[in-house]
C-alpha cells in the first residue's frame, strides 16, 4: 500500500487529468459551448419574462391599452403551447437544415418578438410576439442540447453540456433582477439585445460532424472534428466511429422515421427520455414557480414576495454551477438520486406546514420553513433533474433518430408544463395545497424507482458506445422488459 501511494506521488501529470477533465478540454469546445449557451440564455429570459412584466402589463397607469385577468393569463399559458409546437418542428429542421443551421435561425424570430412586445399598442401584439418567442424556446431547447452532445468530448459532456441550463438560469435572474426596476417594454426592449451575441458568436463555430456525416460529407466532418478537438489533435480514431455508427444505423433503418422511433432498439431510450421529462415536470416545478408569491402568501410569510423570488432565482443559478461541477465527477444517476431525495423530503415538508395550517394550528414559530424548503427544492432541482434530462436527451437518443426522437421529447416536455401549470390552481381547490405538495412529491417517489430501474450512467462514453450498449441491452431483455418502459411512463 505504501509503495503504490509513492509510487501515485512520482506521477502528479497523471493524476491531474482524471480528477480535472475539464483540462482535457479545447478552447474550441469552450467556445463552442459558450455560443449555444447564450442562446439559451434567450430562452431563460424568455421564459421568466411574464412573471415581473405582469404587474406592469396590467396597470393601466402605465400601460396604453387593457390588459384583462384572461388575457394577462394568456401572455403567459401562451409560450409553452408555442414551445409544443417548436419542439414538434424542430426535429425535421434540425436533420434538414442541420443543428447549428437550426439555432442560428431562431435568433432573428427571438429579436422580432421582443421589438413587437416593446412596441405593442394591443394586447393581441403581446400575445403575438410571445407566441413567436415560445416557438422559438421550443426549437432552441431542442437543438441546443443535440449541437452540444454531438460536439463535445465524453470526458467533459457533462460539464460543457450544462453550461446552457447555467445560462438559462443567467437569463432568469436578470429578467427577475431587472424586473425589479424596468416596466414590461423596457424589459422587452432589454430581450430584444440579448440574442445579439448569441447571433455573432453562432457563426465562428462549426456544424456537428455527426450531422456533416449523415449527409455524406465527410471531409467537412474530418475539418469541424479537427477545428473542435485542436489541430494537432488525431481524429481519424473518433471520425471512423462516427461513419461506423452512422453505417450500422443506416443498416438498419427503414424507409419511415415514425417506424424507427417503434423500433425495439430505438424505443428504449426514447421511453428514458419521456420518462425523465415527465418526472422533471411532474414534480411540480413549473407550478412551484410561476405560483411563487401567491404560495409564500397562502403560508403567511412576511419576507418580501419579490425578495423570495430572486432568493429562488440565485439559488437556482448557483446549483447549475455546483452540477456542472459535479456531473463528470459524481455522474447522472447520482445527481439525479440527490436531486430526487432532496425534492420529497422538501415536498413532503411543505404539505406537512400546509396540513397543519389548515387545521387552524398556529405555525408562525416556524413560519421561515416555506422559504427554507422552496431553496432546497429548488436547489435539489437545479443540481439534477433540471439539466439532466436536456442533457441525456442529446446522449442516449440514437444518431439516426436524435432529430425526430428529440422532437417528440421536447413536445412531451411542453405538453406536461402546459398541464402543470394550468392545473395547479385546479388541484390546490380539489385537494388544497398540502394535497398538492404531497401528490408531486409521490410522483418523485415513483421517478426515483423509475431512475434507479432503467436510466443508464453515460458519464465519460462516447455517444456510439452509449447507443451500441442501450442497443446490447434490448437484444439480450426479454419482450416483458421491453414493455415496462413504455407501460411505467404512460
Amino acid at each position: 500500500m505504501v509503495k503504490l501511494l509513492m509510487r501515485a506521488d512520482t506521477h502528479v501529470s497523471f493524476t491531474v487529468p482524471a480528477e480535472d477533465p475539464v483540462a482535457k478540454c479545447t478552447f474550441s469546445q469552450v467556445l463552442a459551448a459558450l455560443s449555444v449557451s447564450l442562446g439559451s440564455m434567450v430562452v431563460g429570459f424568455s421564459s421568466a419574462y411574464t412573471s415581473p412584466a405582469l404587474v406592469s402589463m396590467m396597470n393601466q397607469n402605465i400601460t396604453s391599452f387593457e390588459v384583462t385577468e384572461q388575457s394577462g393569463s394568456w401572455v403567459g399559458g401562451i409560450m409553452p403551447l408555442a414551445g409544443l409546437a417548436g419542439g414538434i418542428i424542430g426535429g425535421p429542421l434540425i436533420e434538414y437544415l442541420g443543428r447549428k443551421n437550426t439555432i442560428l435561425a431562431t435568433a432573428t424570430p427571438f429579436i422580432v418578438s421582443w421589438l413587437l412586445i416593446a412596441n405593442a399598442s394591443h394586447v393581441a401584439m403581446v400575445l403575438v410576439g410571445r407566441a413567436l418567442s415560445g416557438f422559438s424556446v421550443g426549437v432552441a431547447s431542442l437543438s441546443l442540447p443535440v449541437y452540444l452532445g454531438e460536439t463535445v468530448q465524453p470526458e467533459v459532456r457533462g460539464t460543457l453540456g450544462l453550461l446552457p441550463t447555467a445560462f438559462g438560469n443567467i437569463g432568469i435572474l436578470l429578467c427577475f433582477v431587472a424586473g425589479k426596476y424596468m416596466d414590461w417594454s423596457q424589459l422587452a426592449f432589454l430581450g430584444s439585445a440579448l440574442p445579439i451575441p448569441f447571433l455573432l458568436l453562432m457563426f465562428l463555430i462549426p456544424e456537428t460532424p455527426r450531422w456533416y456525416v449523415s449527409r455524406g460529407r465527410d471531409d467537412r466532418a474530418r475539418k469541424a472534428l479537427q477545428w473542435l478537438r485542436g489541430k494537432k489533435a488525431d481524429v481519424d480514431p473518433e471520425l471512423k466511429g462516427i461513419i461506423k455508427s452512422h453505417q450500422d444505423a443506416e443498416r438498419h433503418a427503414s424507409k419511415s422515421a415514425m417506424l424507427d422511433l417503434l423500433k425495439k432498439s430505438n424505443l428504449k431510450p426514447l421511453m428514458i427520455s419521456l420518462g425523465l421529462m415527465f418526472f422533471q415536470q411532474l414534480s411540480g416545478i413549473n407550478a412551484v414557480i410561476f405560483y411563487t408569491v401567491q404560495i409564500f402568501r397562502d403560508a403567511g410569510s412576511t419576507i418580501d414576495e419579490n425578495l423570495c423570488t430572486i432568493i429562488v432565482g440565485v439559488v437556482n443559478f448557483i446549483a447549475t454551477f455546483i452540477a456542472t461541477m459535479l456531473i463528470d465527477r459524481l455522474g447522472r444517476k447520482m445527481l439525479l438520486y440527490i436531486s430526487d431525495v432532496a425534492m420529497i423530503i422538501t415536498l413532503m415538508t411543505l404539505g406537512g406546514f400546509f396540513y397543519v395550517k389548515a387545521n387552524g394550528h398556529d405555525v408562525s414559530h416556524v413560519g421561515w420553513l416555506p422559504l427554507a424548503s422552496f431553496v432546497i427544492f429548488v436547489l435539489g432541482f437545479s443540481l439534477g433533474f433540471g439539466p439532466i434530462p436536456w442533457l441525456m436527451m442529446g446522449e442516449i437518443l440514437p444518431g439516426k433518430i436524435r432529430g425526430s426522437a428529440a422532437s417528440v421529447a421536447t413536445a412531451f416536455n411542453w405538453s406536461c408544463t402546459f398541464v402543470v401549470t394550468k392545473t395547479f390552481q385546479d388541484i390546490i381547490s380539489s385537494i388544497g395545497s398540502a394535497g398538492a405538495f404531497w401528490m408531486f412529491g409521490s410522483v418523485c417517489v415513483v421517478g426515483l424507482v423509475f431512475v434507479i430501474a432503467y436510466v443508464p450512467e453515460t458519464q465519460g462514453k462516447s455517444l456510439e458506445d452509449i447507443e451500441r450498449k442501450m442497443m446490447g441491452r434490448v437484444r439480450r431483455m426479454s419482450s416483458v422488459a421491453n414493455i415496462k418502459p413504455l407501460s411505467f411512463n404512460m
